[in-house]
């Protein structure tokens, strides 16, 4: 684009809301294209996204064996660990990250599988980083069109489906006082400046960081209530198989803990996907408003003002 042609286009969208309007379709757009290249939309799984032509040096022995003449494709969606779908059979994943940073996940991953809830622990190792081998999850993540489509049962079934997980006995569950280890990773994000302060103003309903953190440090010793945590409560977490729950998935995050964590995201999630505000109190609804505390809410929010 030559300078006339940018000059053109800013005094297009100066001067005309219709232009405007488009560009932030376009922004839209783009939002949501990168979001389902990390998503499935057959089977479930994540995306497909990159054939591999040679597996990781580094793999382990074992599972390169295991793998051995399927197709490998790089469906990674984060910085913070390689993801791997292995197109063998009714299909795998295997995650790759820093020395100790799958540990969590593996047992959290193996408990849930013992409770019915999601994968099957194939293999972990941690020598120079960590392998995380597991069975893939049948049905569609939740951000799947079928039920993007029909917002009010989405909002109405993850809801039912967090107070069943909530009310699963976890009494020898791995984790036990996720809560602890929550507010401590929020306080220490706060005390090292290791969180997006771009957020402000207005962030979570917070004002300031330094307003979050004042809520957080008053009021956290009301985040009480213990019951069996996915974590990470997110549509793209939480997989169906045509409406009837199939599993959880990226449960890394999971523990012993106070439910207004889930209850948060379950919140967030629905926001961030169908891209309004209005099913948050139906899914508080239907979750059940005995259990659901407003205050609480804010707490969780105020700490993930340092997620």
């Amino acid at each position: 684009m030559g300078k006339k042609d940018a000059r053109a286009v800013l005094v297009l969208y100066k001067y005309c809301p219709y232009f405007r309007n488009f560009v932030g379709v376009c922004f839209d757009l783009v939002l949501m294209l990168r979001q389902l290249q990390c998503f499935s939309t057959n089977r479930g799984r994540r995306m497909k996204r990159t054939l591999m032509h040679q597996i990781p040096n580094e793999m382990p022995q074992d599972i390169r064996h295991f793998i051995s003449g399927a197709n490998i494709y790089d469906s990674s969606c984060s910085p913070e660990a390689r993801v791997y779908f292995i197109d063998k059979g009714n299909g795998y994943y295997l995650k790759c990250s820093g020395i100790g940073k799958l540990e969590k996940e593996a047992k959290m991953t193996e408990y849930f599988y013992s409770k019915g809830l999601g994968a099957k622990v194939l293999s972990y190792s941690s020598n120079d980083c960590d392998w995380l081998l597991t069975t893939a999850v049948s049905g569609e993540v939740c951000v799947h069109e079928e039920y993007l489509r029909n917002p009010k049962r989405l909002c109405d079934t993850i809801a039912y489906e967090l107070r069943k997980l909530h009310e699963i006995d976890y009494t020898d569950c791995p984790i036990a006082d996720r809560t602890a280890e929550y507010l401590a990773g929020a306080e220490k994000n706060y005390h090292t400046g290791n969180y997006d302060k771009s957020q402000f103003p207005d962030s979570f309903g917070y004002r300031s960081a330094k307003g979050a953190y004042d809520i957080l440090i008053a009021e956290k010793d009301a985040l009480q209530s213990k019951v069996l945590l996915h974590g990470d409560y997110c549509l793209p977490n939480i997989i169906f198989d045509n409406w009837k729950f199939s599993g959880f998935i990226d449960v890394g995050n999971g523990g012993v803990g106070d439910r207004h964590i889930d209850l948060f995201w379950g919140v967030w999630t629905l926001w961030f996907n169908l891209k309004t505000n209005k099913y948050q109190e139906r899914f508080l609804d239907a979750y059940g408003r005995d259990k659901a505390d407003e205050t609480a809410l804010k707490i969780v929010a105020a700490a993930e003002v340092f997620g």
